[in-house]
Order: C-alpha cells, then sequence, then structure tokens
C-alpha cells in the first residue's frame, strides 16, 4: 500500500505544480546566491566589491596553469593585471550546483580584448573558453575561502589560431 502511495505521490504531485514554478532564484540555495553575486563582481572588475569577498587566508588557484595566489591583496593584484584592457569579460554559467559550502559552476567564460593580450598584435580578440570554477564559501562571513578554476586552455589556445 504505501508503494502504491509514493508511485501515485510521483505521478500525480509533480503535475500539479510546473517545474518552473520551483527555479525562481528566490528558491536559489543561500550558497549560490553568494557564488553569483562574487562571480558578478569579478566579471565586472568590480575590485572594491571584490574585496569584501577575501581575506588573508583567501586562495585563488587557477589549477590547470598551476597559478596560486594567497591573500585578498595578491589574487585582486592578479586579476587587475590578468584583466588589464579586457573590454568584456563574463562567465555564463550553464550548470550550478552545490554540497553544503562548496559551489560548483560549470560554463564557459568569455573574453574579448586587445590582441597584445593574447600575442596577437593590432587584433581584437573574442574568446570563449569552457571551465569549471569551485569555490569554497565561508557563510558565516559571506567570504570566498578558495576560488579553484580549471580551465580549458587547449580550447582557448585552437580558438586563438583561428583568429
Amino acid at each position: 500500500m504505501r508503494i502504491l502511495r509514493l508511485l501515485v505521490c510521483l505521478i500525480f504531485v509533480p503535475a500539479l505544480f510546473p517545474a518552473h514554478v520551483h527555479a525562481n532564484s528566490g528558491e536559489m540555495p543561500a550558497e549560490q546566491q553568494l557564488a553569483v553575486k562574487y562571480m558578478n563582481a569579478l566579471t565586472e572588475h568590480d575590485y572594491q566589491t571584490l574585496s569584501k569577498f577575501y581575506n588573508r587566508d583567501s586562495v585563488f588557484f587557477d589549477k590547470t596553469a598551476n597559478r596560486k595566489y594567497t591573500g585578498g591583496r595578491f589574487i585582486i593584484d592578479f586579476f587587475e593585471r590578468a584583466h588589464e584592457g579586457v573590454l568584456e569579460y563574463d562567465f555564463n554559467i550553464e550548470h550550478m550546483y552545490n554540497a553544503g559550502s562548496l559551489v560548483v559552476m560549470i560554463g564557459n567564460y568569455h573574453f574579448k580584448g586587445p590582441g597584445e593580450l593574447f600575442g596577437k598584435p593590432g587584433k581584437i580578440i573574442d574568446i570563449a573558453i569552457p571551465g569549471v570554477t569551485s569555490l569554497k564559501l565561508d557563510m558565516r562571513n559571506h567570504r570566498v575561502a578558495e576560488h579553484m578554476d580549471l580551465i580549458d586552455y587547449q580550447t582557448m589556445s585552437d580558438q586563438l589560431a583561428m583568429q
């Protein structure tokens, strides 16, 4: 009898509540909301807001490039150098999930900027690079403890070769 009731619930209850009703951003977990705010500050080059997400123990790690920076000041210095001259920069999140305070975002980083940044002087470069960004968050203090990127640099290299 329990199995029959469970089957009825699984079949009929979802039909009463369409999936889009549950997809509103107000129902996004707090961890994901904080991750999106952080990524917005990063891609908008809002270093003042970004600095509020870090402390001296925060870590940025580009695992694919094997680059690691510890401490908010050093992380921001790196981003300011890396983003200098970039005309457009965004991260299109295709999928996001979290396990507690670990948030994983899968998507594409989009960069548009002067070719000098990519070894192509005199050109405007426009590339979209698949990547996975994971954030370990300190939800009590609304900080990023660790930001780790896994970027598909082979795709970036292939796209640069065609431009």
